[in-house]
This record gives C-alpha cells, sequence and structure tokens, in this order.
C-alpha cells in the first residue's frame, strides 16, 4: 500500500470543515430559538435530533479524514457492513441462505475493502460485480433450497452490491490518479495551480454536496412542495423540492470549485449529476421500505434513521461521481 494520504486533512480542507461548522452552529441557533418560541414540539424535537446527529457525522468524517486513510477505509467498511446488516435484516432471507450470508458479512466485504486499501484497482473493480456475483449463487445452490430462489439470489446480489461496492467508491476517490498526484506535488511543495486538491478534497466536495442536496430538497420541499413526484413511493418528494434542492446544491458545488481539480462549470456540472444519482437512489430506496412495510431501515442515526437512511443518496451518487472524475482526469 502507498503511503500517500497519511493525514488527509491540508489547510483547504480544513476550511471546507470550518464552513460546515458554522453552518451547523448556525442550524443549532435557529433551533434553539425555534425551540424558545414555539415549545417543545415533535417537529422541533426531531429537528434537534438532526443537527445533533450532524454535528457527530462532521466530526466523525474529519477525525477519520484526520487519521489517514487507512483509517478512512475502515469506517466506510464498517458503514457498509451495518448497511448489510440494516438490508438483509428486511429482506426475504430464508434457513437456506444462512451459510451463503456468512460469505456475504463476514468474507467478501472485507476482501473487497483489502483490495481498496491495497490500491489493487483491478480486483476493486471486478471482484464484486464479476467474481462474487457468479459465486454466491452458486454456493446458494447447494444448499438445496429451490423454493423463492431467484428471488433470495437477486436480494442477497442487490445488497452486496448497495452496500458494498457502490459505497466504497467514496473512500476510493482518495486513489484517484488525479488525486494522487496533486497530493504528491503538495507535499513537494509545488503549486499545481488548481488548489492543491487530494482526495480528500474529492471526498468532502462529494459528501457535502450529495448530502446538502438532500437537506436542500427537504427545505425546498417543506416550504414550496406542492406536486409530489411519485406519491405511492414517497409522497414528501416534491419536484419544488427536487429540482430547488438539486439546483441550489449545484451552485454550492460550482462555489467549492477551489478546493478540486475542476473548473467552476466542471464543478457544477458534476455536483448536478451527483444530486440526480442521489435522489435516485433515495427514490429506490424509498421504493424498498414501502414494499417491506418499514418507515427507516434502523434507528441507528437519532433523527434520520438507519445507516442505509443516510447513505440511500451517497450509494448511488458516488459510483457515477469516482467513474466521472477517472474518466475526465485520469
Amino acid at each position: 500500500m502507498s503511503d500517500w494520504g497519511l493525514g488527509l486533512l491540508d489547510s483547504s480542507a480544513l476550511k471546507l470543515l470550518g464552513g460546515v461548522v458554522v453552518v451547523l452552529v448556525l442550524a443549532s441557533a435557529i433551533a434553539w430559538l425555534l425551540g424558545r418560541r414555539i415549545g417543545p414540539t415533535s417537529t422541533i424535537g426531531n429537528l434537534k435530533q438532526r443537527i445533533n446527529a450532524w454535528w457527530l457525522m462532521v466530526a466523525l468524517i474529519g477525525a477519520v479524514l484526520a487519521a489517514g486513510e487507512t483509517v478512512t477505509i475502515l469506517l466506510f467498511l464498517l458503514l457498509s457492513l451495518l448497511a448489510l446488516r440494516e438490508f438483509i435484516t428486511i429482506s426475504p432471507t430464508g434457513r437456506g441462505d444462512h451459510k451463503v450470508l456468512v460469505w456475504l458479512v463476514f468474507i467478501i466485504p472485507a476482501v473487497h475493502y483489502w483490495f481498496l486499501w491495497e490500491h489493487w484497482y483491478g480486483m476493486f473493480s471486478v471482484f464484486i460485480p464479476v467474481y462474487a456475483f457468479l459465486f454466491l449463487p452458486a454456493r446458494n445452490a447447494l444448499a438445496g433450497q429451490t423454493k423463492g430462489f431467484l428471488q433470495r439470489a437477486a436480494t442477497i446480489q442487490w445488497a452486496l452490491m448497495v452496500c458494498v461496492y457502490a459505497i466504497s467508491h467514496a473512500p476510493a476517490l482518495l486513489q484517484l490518479p488525479v488525486a494522487m498526484e496533486l497530493g504528491r506535488e503538495a507535499a513537494e511543495g509545488s503549486s499545481p495551480g488548481d488548489g492543491g486538491a487530494t482526495g480528500a478534497h474529492l471526498l468532502l466536495f462529494l459528501l457535502i454536496v450529495v448530502q446538502g442536496s438532500d437537506v436542500l430538497q427537504y427545505v425546498w420541499g417543506k416550504t414550496l412542495g406542492k406536486h409530489p413526484i411519485a406519491p405511492s413511493v414517497s409522497p414528501n418528494k416534491t419536484w419544488e423540492g427536487f429540482i430547488g434542492g438539486v439546483l441550489s446544491a449545484t451552485a454550492l458545488g460550482a462555489a467549492l470549485w477551489w478546493i478540486t481539480p475542476f473548473t467552476p462549470l466542471m464543478a457544477a456540472l458534476l455536483a448536478l449529476i451527483s444530486c440526480v444519482m442521489g435522489f435516485a437512489g433515495g427514490l429506490v430506496m424509498s421504493a424498498i421500505k414501502r414494499d417491506r412495510g418499514i418507515k427507516d431501515f434502523g434507528s441507528t442515526i437519532p433523527g434520520h434513521g438507519g445507516i442505509m437512511d443516510r447513505l440511500d443518496s451517497l450509494c448511488f451518487a458516488a459510483p457515477v461521481f469516482f467513474h466521472a472524475v477517472r474518466f475526465f482526469y485520469a
């Protein structure tokens, strides 16, 4: 494994995290003032829970980036395992699936993230969609339980792709060629002329834009939302919220171009793509929850639900953002 990336927070990344902290301070002050003015209501209580959870999440991502690439990868491995657990808990699996679930939860994710930690891009990119894809149903067939086989096999494959493979593209941003090259130039004291972008910058850009889009879609939807996009799937997702949130987050992405190797126009384009994909992820996960008759995937994060409730947009946005950057900046 390369030694590059140990201590991923430089002055630019710290400034960006500082800006996020300022926003959280303002949000906390507003929630406190609303609580004093309106009184203790369920809405105010949920708002405070969400803000407190954001404080913890921002502190966590800052801490792992400061600790380096290995700790960051371990964090996303843990998140993948927690998301996988939530997904399997609500899935129609049976006794015959127990042995294949051991591979699904305890072996394949660890091997996949090990390839990422080793900077072995070839195996990182094909291990799950090729080898695990073929192995898991074959192992399940050996159990001899044929009833509902296709549904159970498809559920296991989907869970692995979304919870592990897709999410792992977020920490994989640390190893993109453009990020590593600019990181080396910055470490040598040279000025690459584009803000000294590193993988941590790309990861922070993606997280802020995608999660910011979620928040802004919620705000626009609550204030102006009247026309549901898919009322039978998620009645709270409206065209007004979607358009307002995505455009606002796209503008936010354009404003953050200085921390990336992108021009303002390219930053806006990649932010737009990421926000649209993030929305698609949230909509798909809402459909899954409707199908299973649940409100949230879990209760791990107060005010937000489970891990997948917070990562639903990232799991669709991360792989598309990763490969778009890799294509244009290889």
